[in-house]
């Protein structure tokens, strides 16, 4: 009994461990390109060894995307998509016959948005991702976000 409860105890811990882990780290910032339009930057720093996927998958592919949800605001217009800056690689596992588009070490996601009248404001909004390594994947997490208009 008390090497079942060795067992379950260590399991234990070992599922706290990898849950905390956060190979990830996020910077959010805002640049002004010309008048009442700004750039959001919302920059990844991926540790070495892990991958952050892209907004775009093969169709093969079986990792979460990063995607970006934005919040309403009327003092907002957002100008096209959500452009990815950084070294897109095409990632193959012919053992599991799946692809990827992914990132490793950074990634910068900038968002072009402009301001309908002269008032300070934030874009606001959530992202989710998720990072492997080459031996797992950590659950997608959930990122909120808060980004002035300076």
């Amino acid at each position: 009994m008390k090497k079942l409860a060795f067992v379950l105890a260590l399991f234990f811990v070992g599922s706290i461990a990898a849950f905390a882990q956060n190979p990830v780290s996020w910077a959010f910032t805002s640049k002004k390109i010309s008048d009442k339009v700004y750039e959001i930057h919302m920059t990844a720093t991926i540790q070495s060894g892990w991958h952050l996927y892209s907004q775009t998958q093969p169709d093969d592919a079986i990792a979460q995307p990063t995607s970006f949800a934005f919040n309403n605001n009327p003092l907002l217009v957002f100008d096209g998509k959500v452009k990815e800056v950084g070294k897109l690689e095409r990632y193959r596992d012919d053992k599991l016959d799946v692809s990827a588009n992914q990132y490793s070490n950074k990634v910068n996601f900038v968002q072009v948005v402009k301001l309908k009248g002269n008032a300070k404001t934030a874009v606001t909004g959530k992202l989710e991702f998720q990072t492997c390594d080459d031996q797992k994947c950590l659950p997608p997490k959930t990122t909120n976000f808060t980004i002035a208009l300076k």
